[in-house]
């Protein structure tokens, strides 16, 4: 994990290849194949997901930015002065402007991403909008390991961690990320964390399979990313998304799930398809608010305050270090 140096985009993008590269093949060469969905978020599948968050059916982001905007200044008051706020997966760092409004005395704000345009669209805006704000991008995959620069060491850090992204991760390794999380943040760190709440399965399954198709085309570019820049020969046509519920392990799954029985040539290695055979691409785990309380304080966080909009489909977490 690295700050993200100017023009460096060519040498990071190869990487990010090279990546790529590999995980396909490990997932593909698996009895269950699967992407990794980490990679959704080439420039194109970052420009659908932006998009999915404005769909009627997709009530995670307008859920989440209600609840961030009614409870803004109670959050921020959990914020002690001149700290530093580290954002995991910062992405575009929209929801972070509803926060940073209230901060006007954070010592830094550090976005962490593996996408280095997202960083460097996000700092640019962000420091037109605020140019007093020291912002510190760091290049990088936080689940694989999270180090934030040595002059943040003695410094008090919040964490942000919006947008459910924990519920990608299946229960244990939740777990784990979360105590990683606590890890780096350091004595008297603090996390504001989004949850995604258990709720009617028709409710979920229309979020992620909804009418327009843009999900599906989500989905689908992690097989045009691999054909654009893999020269892997994948037919999307050949293939259709798919979301199911799995009510015990209480989460959404997404697959790609083959047409007919193919033969798809990646990297110089020929995978064989059966008809209906799937790519499992995602995960979303949802929580009651007691099962997710309980997630965080086997990691060593003490849940401080919940909130939740006044539907009760999401909420965010305030948590302390134990």
């Amino acid at each position: 994990m690295r700050p993200l140096p100017k023009g460096a985009h060519a040498a990071l993008g190869a990487v990010s290849r090279l990546d790529f590269a590999r995980a396909l093949v490990s997932g593909l060469s698996r009895p269950r194949k699967a992407i990794p969905c980490r990679f959704f978020y080439d420039e194109r599948g970052s420009e659908l997901f932006e998009r999915i968050t404005r769909l009627p059916e997709y009530y995670l982001t307008r859920a989440e930015t209600a609840i961030l905007q009614a409870h803004a200044a109670e959050i921020a008051a959990r914020v002690p002065a001149e700290a530093v706020m580290v954002e995991f997966g910062s992405g575009s760092s929209l929801k972070t402007e509803l926060l940073l409004d209230r901060l006007p005395s954070l010592a830094a704000y550090v976005p962490i991403d593996i996408s280095p345009t997202a960083l460097a669209v996000a700092e640019a805006r962000l420091a037109r909008r605020r140019p007093h704000l020291r912002i510190v991008s760091l290049l990088g995959d936080f689940t694989a390991a999270i180090s934030l620069p040595a002059e943040f060491a003695d410094a008090l850090k919040v964490g942000f961690f919006p947008g459910s992204t924990i519920g990608n991760f299946a229960p244990d390794e939740a777990l784990l990320l979360l105590g990683k999380m606590g890890e780096a943040l350091g004595p008297g760190g603090r996390l504001v964390i989004g949850v995604d709440l258990k709720k009617d399965p028709a409710i979920l399954l229309e979020a992620y399979d909804d009418r327009a198709g843009v999900t599906a085309a989500f989905n689908l570019n992690l097989l045009a990313r691999a054909n654009r820049e893999l020269n892997a020969r994948f037919d999307l046509s050949q293939f259709v998304h798919r979301a199911l519920y799995d009510e015990e392990a209480g989460r959404i799954e997404m697959h790609l799930e083959s047409r007919t029985s193919q033969r798809v040539s990646v990297l110089g290695r020929v995978f064989e398809f059966a008809a209906g055979e799937r790519i499992h691409t995602e995960n979303s785990h949802k929580y009651a608010i007691e099962e997710f309380r309980s997630l965080a304080d086997r990691a060593g966080w003490r849940s401080e305050r919940v909130w939740t909009d006044p539907d009760r489909l999401f909420s965010v977490h305030a948590l302390a270090r134990s």
